[in-house]
Formats: structure tokens, C-alpha cells, sequence
């Protein structure tokens, strides 16, 4: 048996004298043939197509799971891989951003540098933290006035 395609067929017949099994097929010549086979052969035959239809059957429902398509990859990716595209144009964005920030002055590229570090760390710390964000946010404000004061 050809799998997905039965090169044969299956038939019992009911006579007076008890059943009958046969199997008809086609051979290489394409010449059809019927056999008459036992009934332990005719029932391994039945056999074997059931397996075989599971066998079917159970491919259909998990051949997502054994081949590898960028659709399922993508749906059960944690985090997305970007594309060509956005990581080169995250790299110029990158470079203009650091060329920006060397070009300014120095007090101001430090104090930009502060302030961008003590955001990060304020919103580090407020994810981990019981308090909300606007108290993170005052605390920074109120860090800023004690850092002028100096």
C-alpha cells in the first residue's frame, strides 16, 4: 500500500457457505487481479489501514510541531528577531544619536548623561519597587534640587 493512496481494495462477500475475502489490485503492467485471501490476511490487511490512518491522522495534527516555518517561529518567539531592515536602521540611528551627544558641550553632555542614567535607574527601580512611578519621578525631582543646591 502506497502511502495516502490505496493501491488496492478490500472486499467480503457473504455467501451461503460462510464469507468469502478478496483483494483486487492493479500490478506494474497495470493488468487488475482479484485474489481470494484468508480471513487472519484479510484482517491484517484492515489492520494495517487503520495504523496507517492514524498514522495519517496524527501527522495532520502535529505537522506544525516537526516543520520549522518562520509564521509558527515568529507567533512563538518571546521576542520577535527584527529584520535587516529595522537593525540597520536602529545601527544609523545609533551612530547619529552618539555623534549628537559628542558634539554637544560639555556641561550639557553631562548633565544629559545624568539625566538619562538617573531615568533609567528610577524606572529600574520603580519596576521592582512597591512605589508607582510619579513617586519615582518626584524622588528624582527632589534629587535634582538637593544636586543644584550643592
Amino acid at each position: 500500500m502506497a502511502y495516502g493512496a490505496k493501491t488496492y481494495t478490500l472486499r467480503e462477500e457473504s455467501t451461503e457457505s460462510g464469507k468469502r475475502y478478496f483483494i483486487s489490485f492493479k500490478d506494474g503492467q497495470g493488468e487488475h487481479h482479484k485474489l481470494e485471501v484468508s480471513e487472519q490476511l484479510f484482517i491484517e490487511f484492515r489492520q494495517m489501514e487503520r495504523r496507517n490512518r492514524n498514522l495519517q491522522q496524527w501527522n495532520q495534527r502535529h505537522r506544525e510541531f516537526n516543520e520549522v516555518w518562520d509564521e509558527t517561529l515568529y507567533r512563538r518567539a518571546l521576542r520577535v528577531p527584527k529584520t535587516l531592515d529595522e537593525s540597520m536602521i536602529e545601527k544609523e540611528r545609533n551612530e547619529l544619536f552618539y555623534k549628537a551627544v559628542a558634539r554637544l558641550p560639555e556641561i550639557q553632555r553631562r548633565r544629559f548623561l545624568l539625566y538619562t542614567s538617573m531615568i533609567s535607574i528610577f524606572t529600574k527601580s520603580a519596576k521592582c519597587s512597591i512605589a508607582p512611578l510619579p513617586l519615582s519621578r518626584s524622588l528624582f525631582r527632589l534629587q535634582g534640587r538637593k544636586s543644584r543646591q550643592k
